[in-house]
């Protein structure tokens, strides 16, 4: 008996997918395309060494939206703190 073929993932959208709650993450992220990517590329190779530029897009992707988001709140601590003052 041989090892089931992977495929790739399908990316039509269905009420199910719209309750995922980590594809609701990503997609604020707006890192999507990268996680797709990556995905993408371990289905194809089937080892996640070969997936490393995407894996690091993903990554940078991930870490700017978190650099962004801290600044953000940072900014409005500071807003909330003026007008407590």
């Amino acid at each position: 008996m041989s090892a089931p073929t992977p495929q790739a993932h399908d990316r039509s959208r269905t009420a199910e997918d719209e309750d995922d709650p980590v594809d609701q993450m990503i997609a604020r992220t707006g890192c999507t395309a990268f996680h797709y990517a990556v995905q993408e590329c371990m289905a194809e190779h089937q080892d996640w060494r070969k997936c490393q530029a995407q894996v690091q897009n993903f990554k940078d992707c991930m870490q700017d939206y978190q650099r962004k988001r801290a600044e953000e709140l940072m900014k409005k601590r500071g807003q909330l703190q003026g007008q407590a003052s």
